[in-house]
């Protein structure tokens, strides 16, 4: 459930490259795996490579299969979309307002929103019966992965300590504000 965003200028395969390595940095714990959809931003010789130096298993969306980009593509709404909506931002001036956003809101959504994980799916007849374990931050349940080293959580818990829901809750928001307000004077500035 972790999750980083970073806005890039555009969808060519070395920006494309350098925010995947500059994500790669700030995970808290190392990355065994990307999952793209089928866009030449991911599919090229660069990452591919990349990925097998690096022993990091890649895969795609299958080709001709479209309901594979739900899987890939799945925080698009709940993270990006719900917070910097739908507006095409292509200065870089909202890239940059962007990921000054995405630092704030990488916080917020990994240190204080729950999330529920499917632990189990039965079928009874035409219904399906999905349980789901007890919500949990993604920073607990790292905390409670045995997989994470010990100085990791303690950076972790370090980090914790010094946030404030409340504070970055309003830097978003008055992101989004500055973001919305760039969107309209750009749209303003192309009508006739």
């Amino acid at each position: 459930g972790w999750t980083e965003m970073q806005a890039v200028k555009n969808k060519a395969q070395i920006r494309v490259f350098e925010a995947l390595k500059d994500i790669r940095e700030r995970l808290p714990f190392d990355l065994l795996g990307i999952d793209s959809d089928n866009g030449s931003e991911f599919i090229n010789n660069h990452l591919v490579g990349f990925c097998r130096n690096e022993h990091i298993t890649f895969t795609r969306s299958r080709s001709s299969r479209k309901n594979d980009n739900c899987f890939i593509e799945q925080k698009n709404y709940t993270i990006v979309r719900r917070f910097v909506g739908y507006a095409r931002y292509d200065t870089e001036a909202a890239q940059k307002l962007m990921n000054e956003l995405y630092v704030h809101l990488r916080l917020y959504v990994n240190f204080f929103q729950p999330v529920m994980k499917l632990i189990q799916k039965t079928r009874i007849g035409s219904r399906v019966r999905k349980k789901y374990d007890k919500p949990q931050t993604p920073y607990q349940r790292v905390l409670a992965s045995l997989l994470i080293p010990e100085t990791k959580k303690e950076e972790l818990k370090n980090q914790y300590a010094h946030l404030n829901p409340a504070h970055l809750r309003r830097q978003i928001t008055k992101l989004q504000n500055k973001l919305f307000q760039l969107s309209e004077s750009n749209k303003n500035r192309t009508e006739f």
